[in-house]
């Protein structure tokens, strides 16, 4: 159904999603909200949150799919691998390859459609139906530790807590070169790409404070086995740094040097994975740290570059990694 309609004064302020639910029959807020982040309602040309607060004079306009039963997530039943759960918070160990929440192009199969297979009463955190209780996001191809909210409350605990850097987040990184100092940081502004949309990169004028540190737990021929801490949460923010220091990510088919960005790689994915994390329970307020090893594909990759036969791969990782346990 199309729409195309001006907000006068008796509508300003209201909630976009509210406007658009009310204009539309049969369209359930949820849905309306879920067509704002997918981007089949724009506001003046303009792209908005549900929760925008609608102006006189704004022109809400695009079109909305309904069907009869129509379902804003379908539960999808494969595997999830749950760290940690309780009627709280839910701690995940993203595989790579997996998009976190539907969006443009990902409509389903998605971390958030497993999680409400398992969680059903998830669906019910958060005004936005297409991201429950999610509070945070990896890359497709980054794999690692995930931290869902289970309750309203916790959702808007954890927010917060990620606002103001308050969770600690290390990675693991395998980087191009052997050169990298032994530790060190980088405090460079990270913000979109003028000319490629699609890519982020080290922005002085329009980009936002990204900050990133590391130390080097290994050195191998060509390459260096990295952890990582995120103090900033910005888009792609540890690939654009290491890149603009000239240590791109080994597998990072967008920020990577231009010879390596066509043609065969032996590298599955970018070498990104969520390594730890450290935060406080929302309900109770201890202090809760995880860790979850990289999976197969990464400690492959690390084990040739030590050119090592991974065998048996748990004890190839805790001899790479020997000294640098949690």
């Amino acid at each position: 159904m199309k729409i195309d309609f001006i907000i006068s004064l008796p509508s300003a302020g209201q909630r976009l999603d509210t406007i658009v639910s009310q204009t539309v029959p049969a369209c359930s807020r949820s849905r309306a909200a879920a067509a704002i982040n997918n981007l089949e309602i724009r506001v003046s040309g303009q792209r908005k949150r549900p929760g925008y607060r609608v102006k006189k004079g704004d022109r809400v306009f695009g079109e909305i799919q309904l069907q009869q039963g129509e379902k804003i997530l379908e539960p999808d039943f494969q595997p999830l691998d749950v760290i940690h759960s309780d009627p709280h918070i839910i701690l995940v160990n993203k595989p790579a390859g997996l998009v976190v929440h539907p969006g443009a192009g990902h409509s389903d199969n998605t971390l958030v459609n497993r999680l409400i297979h398992q969680f059903p009463d998830l669906d019910q955190v958060g005004t936005d139906p297409t991201r429950p209780g999610i509070v945070h996001r990896l890359d497709k191809d980054t794999s690692g530790l995930i931290l869902v909210a289970r309750t309203c409350h916790s959702l808007e605990f954890l927010q917060k807590e990620f606002k103001y850097h308050r969770v600690k987040k290390t990675y693991l990184a395998l980087v191009s070169g052997r050169d990298l100092a032994v530790t060190g940081e980088v405090d460079r502004p990270v913000g979109r790409h003028p000319t490629h949309r699609k890519r982020m990169c080290v922005n002085v004028d329009t980009g936002r404070h990204a900050r990133t540190g590391w130390q080097v737990l290994q050195r191998f021929d060509s390459a260096c086995l990295v952890s990582v801490q995120l103090y900033t949460g910005r888009t792609h923010q540890i690939r654009v740094h290491f890149y603009d220091m000239d240590f791109p990510l080994l597998g990072d088919r967008t920020y990577q040097f231009r010879r390596n960005r066509t043609g065969r790689q032996s590298y599955p994915r970018q070498m990104l994975h969520a390594w730890q994390m450290e935060f406080c329970h929302p309900y109770s307020g201890q202090k809760f740290r995880f860790a979850v090893d990289p999976p197969q594909d990464f400690i492959r990759v690390a084990a040739s570059l030590a050119h090592r036969v991974p065998d048996d791969a748990k004890k190839v990782w805790k001899q790479l990694i020997s000294g640098h346990s949690v």
